[in-house]
Parts: C-alpha cells; structure tokens; sequence
C-alpha cells in the first residue's frame, strides 16, 4: 500500500568533531514541526554527545531501522539511522582519520539510498577535508564523492555525469565553473567547454527550479573582464565564444561581464529582483566571496548535475565552536527547506 507521506530526506551528521552533529541535533529539537520526515544519518552515542553539550537535558534518540520510519517518530526528538558506527573516539575539534571515516560513509549511504529511491533528498553537514584524506577517502569533498557515486549507479563514468556547485541565498545566486583546485588549475579550468558545460547544467537546473529560462550572467576572469584583451585574453578567446555557443542552444546567458560589479548587478534586494537569476563564476573564491558575505547563515550548497537532490550548509566545520553549544543552525534550516521545495 502506498504510504501517505513522501519520501523521508536524510541529513548526514558531517564530521563528528566539528559542529555537524550539533546543529542536526538543534534543528529536531528547536524546529521539530519542519523537520518531520527528516532523520539523521550517523553514529547514534556522537548524536547523543552532540546534544548534549547544550547543557539541557538531552534530546531523546530513536533509534530506526529504515528510512521510512522517519515519519512515525514523536516531534522534538532525534530519529536515527544508525548505518555508521564509530570504531574509536573522536576528540572535539581535532582532525582525525576516524572522523573522515564516519563523515564519508554516512553520505555514501545517503547517495546511494537517494539513487535507489529510498530517499527525497540529502542534506549534508560540513565535513572535513583534510579527515577525508587521512581516511583514505579519494574525494576531496561531498561534490567529487556525490559524482562518482551517481556515475557508479548509472554505470557511466565520471566525466559523462558532470556537476556543479551553485551557491545560493535570498539574494544571490552563484555557478562555479570549477570547484576545489589549486587556482593555477582552476585557471586552466576556463576553457571552452568547461564554461559551456556550466551554461548548460545551470540553465537546466535553474530553470526547472524557477519554472521558467533562466537568465545567467557570465563573470569574467580578468579584471574588467579582460579590458579588450589589455588585460588577458580568455574573455575574447574562450568565455564569449562559449556564450555564444550557449546562446544558439536557447540558453539566455550574457556577458562576459567585469567580476567586480556582475554580483551586484545580480543581487535581489529591497523586494526586488535582480537584474540575473544566477552568476556563472570561473573559480571557487569568486563566486562565494560574495554570496558568504552577503551572509553565510542563510547560504545553501546545492549540487546541480546529479540524478537526486543535495543541499548543504555554506559553512564549515567550525571546529572552534564545536562542543560550545553556541553553533548556529541556521543554514542547515535553509538547506533543509530548500531541499524539500527541490524534492517536491
């Protein structure tokens, strides 16, 4: 029988020395009617831990033995899923190869249980990726893992399944063209097909979460986007071939524009919408020094490419915070709402 509910989203626990469990464990307790049909996905006594440096009384477990008994669990308590078991302790902030261990199996289950359908979505808290590696994960963050996961269950491989990380708030919204590499790398990152792929993941992506084209803005990679080439040449020879290239396909992309002034010309403000819907940016830096600093308690992380849905918190770690009760959850709330309206 078809049950009444949708399907449940699951929210990995992160790494478990930094703030991750934390702030899953606030928003059952604090947020308890928006995050029915959610659980957590981690090692249960590191949840339980995590609650309880608030200094209150804890917040009640219930352990599950699938994700669809997330909606039969009372509010105001914490429903997991207990797939990862910790194999040693993990000290508050401290990087660890057992921290990397929990954090990327608890995501490799939620893809994989995203891709079988046994899921509407994830939504993952900050892990580390230097844990990572000492894990001997070779992924050097949830975007990588997430990919290859995906091209695995279509038997496809990882190039033929590509990605992108959107960054995005109430106000901007921003498109990498690439993600975590060194800068001189991203530089030769920008070539033709690489922002041509970008064009394409964001207009079918954005345009299918607006309902409507898309309109995208393309930042140029020199300042004052090159200048007419006194300043380089890859806005002439790469970029704006690949817009235009874009722009024959039906994309509504424009620019390249100078990436000092782009994001403001973007930004939503005073209730009123911005001039683009998206800002297609060359490298990791340029496009989320504007959307973090517009404010990173309201940022979502939002893989676009991948068969199912992923959202995330725009912050890290936080391994400062982590055990002090005073971390923030507010942009895991966002990544929450923003992936059910995704899932739906």
């Amino acid at each position: 029988m078809k049950s009444a509910h949708p399907l449940p989203i699951a929210v990995t626990a992160g790494d478990p020395a930094g703030i991750g469990p934390e702030i899953v464990a606030r928003l059952f307790r604090d947020h308890a009617e928006e995050m029915r049909g959610c659980f957590a996905v981690g090692d249960p006594d590191v949840l339980r831990r995590a609650a309880a440096c608030w200094g209150t009384p804890g917040l009640p477990v219930a352990l599950l033995e699938s994700a669809a008994e997330a909606w039969d669990v009372p509010p105001r308590c914490l429903p997991v899923l207990p797939v990862v078991r910790a194999q040693g302790p993990v000290a508050w902030g401290e990087i660890s190869a057992e921290a990397g261990r929990q954090a990327a199996e608890a995501v490799t289950w939620a893809a994989r249980a995203a891709l079988r359908g046994e899921i509407a979505a994830l939504v993952t808290a900050p892990l580390h990726k230097e844990a990572l590696s000492a894990a001997g994960v070779d992924f050097p963050g949830h975007t990588e893992l997430l990919q290859a996961e995906a091209a695995a269950h279509l038997g496809r491989g990882i190039a033929e399944v590509p990605v992108r990380m959107m960054l995005a708030n109430e106000e901007l919204r921003t498109v990498l063209v690439s993600i975590h590499m060194s800068l001189r790398r991203a530089l030769d990152a920008v070539d033709f097909d690489n922002v041509l792929q970008t064009l394409r993941i964001s207009h079918a992506s954005l345009s299918r979460m607006l309902g409507r084209p898309a309109r995208l803005a393309v930042a140029g990679l020199n300042p004052h986007a090159g200048e007419g080439g006194l300043f380089g040449r890859e806005e002439i020879d790469t970029i704006a071939p690949a817009i235009a290239a874009a722009k024959a396909e039906g994309i509504q992309a424009s620019g390249p524009y100078p990436p000092d002034t782009i994001f403001m010309r973007a930004r939503a403000q005073h209730g009123q919408p911005g001039g683009f819907d998206a800002v297609v940016a060359m490298y990791h830096d340029q496009g989320l020094i504007p959307v973090k600093y517009l404010g990173i308690e309201q940022g979502v992380n939002v893989t676009l490419g991948l068969p199912l849905v992923r959202t995330s918190p725009d912050h890290g770690t936080a391994f400062d915070l982590a055990g002090s009760g005073r971390a923030d959850a507010s942009s895991l709330l966002a990544a929450v709402r923003l992936a059910r309206l995704l899932a739906a």
